[in-house]
């Protein structure tokens, strides 16, 4: 056997010893939660819909930079104020080999809007994502048309956060069955939901290509990919450096450098649009006084927090909407001033301080005890307490109910960057997302008239407005919009991150 021979069987035994257990083309994405549910219509959480979306397409998608194009759609037209028309793709095919039709799109929308259509009484928590949306009828065969009770200019903005489903196939499996069972047009197909530990999803070979505005269009690149549920952050970084994942969501600020500094992973941001604030109970003890609301604002050092516990990988807001929000403007600001937040609190009666409590997620903690050291300092002697997100949610935003606590780090994601998506549902009289407790029926009348305003400027404007009256009234301290931070592997191509914390896997490839 000759030298070259034996170079070439040595690299070949080699190659084979040190091949990897995984197929040559899985993509692994190490991912901070599980799915609550594979059923499109029956949640409302970021994580859930960005392992949903890998299986299910659209009427509309975004591109990574945020605008709105086709995708089970070949084209849509506003007809009027309140009727829009989605031409149908055709030659799209379900993962059982069957057709889609517009009655699958029609059938859909319906499931997420009409009251009880989920079966069991059992109406779509998504609904509201679909404002005024009042029937949905088809024309012409191929074409879907969508009636609105009342002119909705964000209609097409918030159609990406809605997914397709088959008529037949619900029929067949229920509500119950959709749960756990995938039968979409996405690139990818279910293999395997190992709950709490993976989600296992495999090309889909008959994929008609997807949105043809974004390229490439075809079947996805890899032929598997895996959401490896990590929650625990040091955990998830560790996997990427080791090479165990390809990509990891959250990368925390702290572990930036150690990522980069390794020769085979890198960093990659994206303006995030995930608004951050303290929800001061305004139905409670103290804040129903504007003074002590305003004591809270001035003893937060907002730029500090920003570079050093989010390593200067954010946008300080002083209203509700991120900088890049349709509608936002530049606003007044409570600057940092301890001493101004004692004398606010001497005026409104309290001039030994206040004790309170803040409430926050554990994956915040850290910068929510920051925060309580920064009011503390200035009088408001303030506590943490760390809760379950979904014990919070019912605390602090039970619809009607009164709230029981002081103080609420929280956020709110705005994936349409329209203010529609953020401001209503935070800032209108008992709306879901209303976790202060304010009440002002001027603001309710400038938001509702918002949403239905057809001419962009004035539209603007009134949220500009809008901003102001909040600004003024204080019932959030409004903190900042962090980038998105992941972790990659070098031998990861053809994807970046979008604005809306979706990880579209579709063009993604691995060496």
């Amino acid at each position: 056997m000759n030298k070259i021979h034996r170079a070439v069987l040595a690299s070949v035994v080699a190659l084979a010893t040190a091949a990897p257990a995984v197929h040559a083309a899985d993509l692994t994405i190490g991912f901070t939660l599980d799915a609550d549910t594979l059923d499109p219509a029956n949640h409302r959480k970021r994580e859930t819909e960005t392992i949903i979306r890998n299986m299910y397409d659209g009427i509309l998608t975004r591109d990574s930079e945020m605008n709105v194009v086709p995708e089970i759609a070949e084209s849509f037209t506003q007809v009027s104020p309140s009727v829009y028309d989605f031409k149908i793709r055709s030659g799209i095919k379900f993962h059982d080999g069957s057709d889609l039709t517009a009655e699958d799109v029609k059938f859909t929308l319906d499931r997420l809007t009409v009251e009880g259509a989920m079966g069991n009484d059992q109406t779509s928590p998504r609904k509201s994502l679909l404002g005024p949306l009042e029937s949905v009828e088809i024309v012409d065969g191929d074409t879907v048309r969508i009636n609105l009770s009342e002119p909705w200019p964000i209609l097409p903005a918030m159609l990406p956060f809605q997914e397709v489903v088959s008529k037949a196939f619900v029929e067949e499996v229920g509500t119950e069955g959709l749960a756990t069972q995938v039968n979409g047009t996405g690139p990818f197909k279910l293999v395997e939901w190992r709950k709490g530990d993976s989600i296992i999803m495999e090309r889909f070979d008959d994929y008609y290509g997807g949105a043809t505005d974004i390229e490439p269009v075809g079947p996805a690149c890899v032929d598997r990919v895996i959401f490896k549920i990590i929650p625990e952050t040091a955990s998830r970084v560790a996997a990427l450096l080791s090479g165990d994942v390809d990509i990891i969501n959250e990368l925390p600020t702290f572990s930036i450098e150690q990522v980069k500094n390794n020769p085979n992973t890198d960093v990659m941001t994206v303006n995030g649009t995930r608004s951050f604030f303290i929800a001061m109970n305004m139905e409670g003890e103290h804040f129903d006084d504007p003074k002590v609301r305003q004591a809270v604002a001035h003893a937060i050092d907002k730029d500090l927090i920003i570079d050093r516990i989010l390593g200067g990988n954010a946008a300080s807001i002083d209203g509700i909407l991120s900088p890049d929000a349709f509608g936002s403007s530049e606003l007044p600001s409570y600057d940092y001033d301890p001493e101004k937040s004692k004398a606010l609190l001497a005026e409104a009666g309290y001039p030994d301080g206040i004790e309170v409590t803040m409430d926050v997620e554990g994956a915040f903690k850290d910068t929510a005890e920051a925060i309580a050291s920064l009011l503390t300092n200035a009088g408001i002697k303030t506590s943490v307490a760390v809760g379950e997100g979904a014990q919070l949610s019912n605390k602090w935003r039970t619809k009607g109910e009164p709230k029981s606590g002081d103080m609420y780090f929280s956020s709110w994601g705005n994936g349409s960057l329209d203010p529609f998506d953020i401001f209503t549902p935070t800032h209108r009289t008992n709306d879901r997302g209303n976790s202060a407790g304010y009440a002002n029926p001027e603001l309710d009348a400038l938001l509702d008239a918002a949403a239905v305003e057809l001419d962009t400027e004035k539209r603007a404007e009134m949220y500009r407005e809008a901003e102001l009256i909040v600004n003024r009234d204080l019932p959030y301290v409004y903190l900042w919009v962090p980038q998105d931070i992941y972790g990659v592997s070098k031998r990861l191509s053809g994807w970046k991150p979008s604005a809306d914390s979706r990880i579209n896997l579709h063009d993604a490839c691995v060496d």
